[in-house]
């Protein structure tokens, strides 16, 4: 089985459910509090590490109590930490998130140490990373970061997945150094500049990625599944149909099935259909990286699914 490395953010979700929100100057009283590990580097790692993946981490923690709750969750979870440093003088990344009655959310992220992720880094685990075959990136570290890493590991022959997100542009360079893409709609809309109302749109605003370089594009479409574009193939890979409870993290979770499928050996077709699964079992419960499941679980899932 291929190794695995993500590099990326790791931040501790600070989360306040509210029945309203309170208006600028006010004070109200809350109805909840909870702390959750998040940060989309640290998800992807976590849903690997419960596949039973062999992971190594690359990103920064703060020299405070998050961190070390952060270091511990990812250690339970089966994730080798030997690329996370404890960076001194600066706070773990944080997303302070207040939820009220309806669901509407607000969301203020404090990047913390995940904005002292830069190039020097990259070098100090070069070592590290380059014994790795498959890799995962993200956006919620520096992009120079990304850019530079990305360009590094292609010349080295490494296989690179951008889950581009939170949504941003991109500079065209960096779609030439990846493998796989893989996008929501949101994301193909801030991407491309195509607005996504069909299927038609997608498909085009996959061959616009392939025109810039990408080899491999997986457009995520939630329950509907996933579309797999390429220079010459338009392919549906249908989803499965579950009752959500929690949509969080769905989209690390399926980052994470379809990097973990690849390094067995799969084909792009049943990656993606792996991915789905593992994606569509990560909304059944509450909580992102709580609700991640075990390989065991997975392959039970599919097998239900296809009788």
């Amino acid at each position: 089985m291929k190794k695995i490395c993500v590099v990326g953010s790791l931040n501790m979700d600070l989360v306040v459910t509210v029945d309203r929100f309170p208006e600028p100057g006010e004070t109200i009283t809350g109805r909840e509090f909870a702390t959750y590990p998040g940060g989309k580097g640290g998800n992807q790692a976590v849903a690997l590490g419960r596949l039973g993946a062999d992971v190594l981490m690359v990103g920064k923690l703060g020299n405070d109590l998050f961190g070390e709750q952060y270091l511990s969750n990812l250690k339970e979870n089966g994730v080798i930490l030997d690329g996370v440093k404890v960076e001194e003088g600066v706070s773990s990344g944080i997303a302070v998130i207040e939820v009220d009655s309806t669901g509407e959310n607000h969301i203020v992220i404090i990047p913390g140490a995940n904005g002292k992720v830069d190039r020097a880094f990259i070098e100090e685990n070069w070592h590290l990373m380059e014994e790795r075959d498959i890799f995962l990136f993200q956006l919620e570290i520096p992009i120079d970061t990304v850019l530079y890493a990305v360009k590094k590991l292609k010349r080295a022959g490494k296989i690179i997945i951008l889950d581009p997100a939170p949504a941003r542009i991109l500079p065209d360079d960096i779609f030439l150094n990846i493998d796989y893409i893989t996008p929501n709609e949101t994301e193909m809309e801030t991407l491309t500049g195509i607005r996504i109302k069909d299927v038609d749109d997608l498909k085009e605003g996959g061959h616009w990625l392939i025109k810039k370089g990408v080899k491999n594009v997986i457009a995520k479409a939630g329950k509907k599944g996933a579309y797999l574009v390429t220079s010459d193939d338009f392919v549906h890979v249908p989803g499965f149909s579950v009752k959500a409870v929690d949509t969080t993290a769905a989209g690390d979770s399926f980052n994470a099935g379809f990097a973990f499928a690849l390094a067995q050996g799969r084909g792009i077709i049943e990656s993606i259909q792996f991915a789905n699964a593992v994606g569509a079992i990560s909304t059944t419960a509450k909580g992102a990286q709580s609700a991640m499941p075990s390989l065991r679980q997975v392959e039970t899932f599919i097998g239900q699914q296809t009788r």
